[in-house]
């Protein structure tokens, strides 16, 4: 079992930066997989970036390449989503989530079997 509880959202303007934090508890969490996922209103959950279990590999969206950087520190089981430049449009609910199953970076919601229940990040104009 992985529980897994995100921090770090809030209000900011266009071009400011967040870190959101993401605790898991769980002694798997150092070998999995671990992503970040967000919603707007009205829209599907979509793929934000990922990262291997050691850390040693990442995959980023393309709406938030060179924006972003995931990260972990396996020894506090946490994962980070620096997230620079921001824009209106990066508004909506962003949840981390974890595949256990997998050690390798994956995009596909379906191999991630464990969330949280996500923070709000809005971005003003």
């Amino acid at each position: 079992q992985v529980q897994l509880v995100e921090s770090g959202g809030g209000l900011v303007q266009a071009g400011g930066s967040l870190r959101l934090s993401c605790a898991a508890s769980g002694r798997m969490f150092s070998s999995n997989a671990m992503g970040w996922f967000r919603q707007a209103p009205g829209k599907e959950r979509e793929f934000v970036a990922a990262i291997s279990w050691s850390g040693g590999d990442t995959a980023y969206a393309d709406s938030v390449k060179g924006r972003f950087i995931i990260s972990r520190d396996n020894a506090k089981n946490t994962v980070y989503l620096q997230m620079n430049n921001l824009k209106p449009e990066d508004t909506a609910v962003y949840a981390c989530a974890a595949a256990s199953q997998r050690r390798w970076i994956t995009r596909l919601k379906g191999d991630y079997d464990y969330w949280g229940q996500g923070t709000q990040v809005t971005v003003s104009s």
